[in-house]
């Protein structure tokens, strides 16, 4: 996937106020973590996190500014879910497909296209944008649909089959979701368009009941015939590999966002796995903290090792995607390996943080215990461990003949 170089964005926005450090402040987050304990037993749905981030103005976070957005870069917004998930991951999960969307508007709106500007105006205006590209049994994700398009006299399309892990199902308006022409003179094509909330042809099931990330109440979308008129069909592409720049876009922003959540995770891990060791005492050793037993010390600085690297990988990745840096077909393999490598490293940074904890991260309501069940979502979601090991292996190795 190729991307100009011309006119590269600042590392972060100038313009835009506040910062997100500002606008996602510690009081906020505390009280959004007080909250997670409470969503995550009870499998509710974050509405008052939403409600306040609403009114921060942070789903207008990608949204330029002319359009009455923020005008973040992508790096600001990289930096923002980290915070965000330290305090409430499955609030910056769910959150995370929306801005996703709106990533892919910014992305194409730099290299000069418009197709989705809708997408970021809807959003300024207030609309929720949801993810509905995931099918059961689909592991060709962006390369192929279970789901169909049938093409209407007007241009617009109608849409029938089930989408899962649809984020925000009780609160998106819009959502962004494709399927299969198989019927048109120039079939099979993949379309991808936006049908609205309120069309009655939309069901959305009330079935997340999960591990973790419980308050993401991310559950299955029913498509009868749904309806996208012609102005909001983006695409028509052919099944398979696609250079497409919305095919870049969508994968760029994904990776980059779900990474940030995990890490995120990860980050959290580790300030708790320091207070655990400061908290707990030894008898074996007097009544001294377990923060000067030698084994607890390799634990957390093992932790502290793995999480350390991460962070500068993201930020990089993102100044790029800012940058309009053309990695051509490089662009895969390192937004797989950086969303991989998040996940694993959130995964072993939560485990060592357990470990540190004890017995009491066992209890259903521990923090460090929804953690550890909220991060094992990460090895789910795609670019999977093997997906990812064959994107790179491709790109060192070249494709196996067939």
């Amino acid at each position: 996937m190729s991307a100009t170089t011309e006119n590269p964005t600042p590392e972060s926005t100038t313009t835009a106020s506040p910062t997100p450090e500002s606008l996602l402040g510690d009081e906020l987050l505390e009280r959004f973590r007080a909250r997670a304990a409470e969503s995550d037993r009870d499998n509710a749905f974050f509405d008052d996190d939403l409600a306040e981030l609403r009114t921060a103005g942070y789903l207008t976070a990608l949204v330029p500014v002319e359009f009455g957005g923020l005008g973040w870069s992508a790096l600001d917004v990289v930096r923002a879910q980290q915070r965000l998930a330290g305090a409430a991951p499955a609030t910056a999960l769910a959150v995370n497909m929306h801005l996703v969307w709106t990533g892919v508007a910014k992305v194409l709106r730099d290299r000069g296209d418009d197709s989705l500007e809708f997408v970021l105006r809807e959003a300024g205006a207030g609309e929720i944008f949801g993810f509905g590209i995931s099918e059961a049994g689909n592991d060709l994700m962006l390369f192929g649909s279970r789901s169909a398009a049938e093409p209407q006299p007007d241009g617009g399309y109608r849409y029938s089959g089930r989408k899962i892990f649809t984020s925000l199902s009780p609160a998106w308006t819009r959502l962004g979701t494709m399927g299969l022409d198989s019927t048109s003179p120039d079939a099979p094509k993949l379309v991808y368009g936006f049908i609205d909330r309120e069309d009655p042809d939309v069901r959305v099931l009330d079935d997340w009941d999960t591990m973790g990330m419980r308050a993401s109440q991310s559950r299955t979308t029913v498509l009868d015939g749904a309806y996208a008129p012609a102005d909001r069909i983006v695409r028509r592409l052919d099944p398979g590999p696609n250079a497409d720049l919305l095919v870049f876009g969508i994968f760029a922003n994904f990776e980059l966002l779900l990474a940030s959540v995990y890490t995120g995770i990860g980050a959290r891990a580790l300030e708790l796995a320091v207070a655990a060791a400061h908290r707990r005492t030894s008898m074996k050793h007097d009544g001294r903290p377990l923060a000067h037993d030698p084994d607890i010390r390799w634990r957390v600085a093992d932790a502290a090792l793995a999480y350390d690297a991460v962070p500068p990988q993201l930020e990089a990745v993102a100044r790029d995607l800012d940058g309009l840096v053309d990695h051509g077909t490089a662009w895969f393999p390192k937004l797989v390996g950086v969303k991989v490598r998040a996940t694993e490293t959130a995964k072993h940074v939560v485990d060592q943080a357990v470990r540190v904890a004890g017995g009491s991260s066992y209890f259903a309501g521990s923090e460090l215990g929804r953690l550890y069940r909220d991060v094992l979502a990460g090895i789910f979601h795609p670019s999977d461990d093997e997906s990812a090991h064959a994107t790179v292996a491709n790109a060192w190795l070249g494709p196996v003949p067939d």
